[in-house]
C-alpha cells in the first residue's frame, strides 16, 4: 500500500498536472492499493473554504483507507525524533505535520507519494522512509 500526502491530494483534486499528479492518477487507474494518513486528512479538510466543500471532501476520504497514529505513543515520539534529528544537522522541516505523515509512512513500512521539498530532507537523512519517484519506484 502507498501512502499519499497532502500536497499530491491537492494537486489532483484541483487539477493540478505535475510528475506526481500524474503519477496518483496512474496508480488509481491501476487500481494500486493507497491509502491517506489522518494527518493528511486532517490538513486537507482544514483547507476547505466552504461548508460544502468539507463535506464533498469528508466523502471523499470516507471512500478510502485512512492510516491512523499507532494507539500508543510511537506515532508521534518518531514524528519528534525525525524533527529534532533534523535540527540538529542544521534542516528544519516547515510543517511538523509533514513529521507526522513521515512517521506513519515509516511505522507501516509505506512508501510516500509526495511533492514537498521536506519529505526528501527527511528521507535523505532516514531511509526508512522510502520514496515514489514519478515512476513509481522507490
Amino acid at each position: 500500500m502507498i501512502l499519499v500526502d497532502t500536497t499530491v491530494v491537492i494537486d489532483f483534486l484541483r487539477n493540478r498536472s505535475n510528475p506526481k499528479s500524474e503519477l496518483f492518477k496512474r496508480i488509481l487507474a491501476a487500481e494500486v492499493q493507497f491509502g491517506f494518513s489522518a494527518f493528511t486528512m486532517q490538513e486537507v479538510l482544514q483547507g476547505s473554504k466552504t461548508p460544502s466543500e468539507f463535506l464533498r471532501m469528508t466523502n471523499y476520504f470516507n471512500a478510502y483507507p485512512i492510516i491512523y497514529p499507532d494507539q500508543s505513543s510511537g506515532t508521534y515520539i518518531c514524528a519528534a525524533s525525525l524533527y529534532a534529528d533534523l535540527r540538529r544537522v542544521g534542516v528544519t522541516i516547515r510543517n511538523s505535520m509533514d513529521t507526522l505523515i513521515a512517521a506513519t509512512a515509516i511505522i507501516n513500512d509505506m512508501p510516500l507519494l509526495h511533492n514537498d521539498r521536506d519529505f526528501d530532507a527527511i528521507a535523505a537523512k532516514f531511509p526508512a522512509l522510502r520514496i515514489l519517484d514519478p515512476e513509481g519506484n522507490c
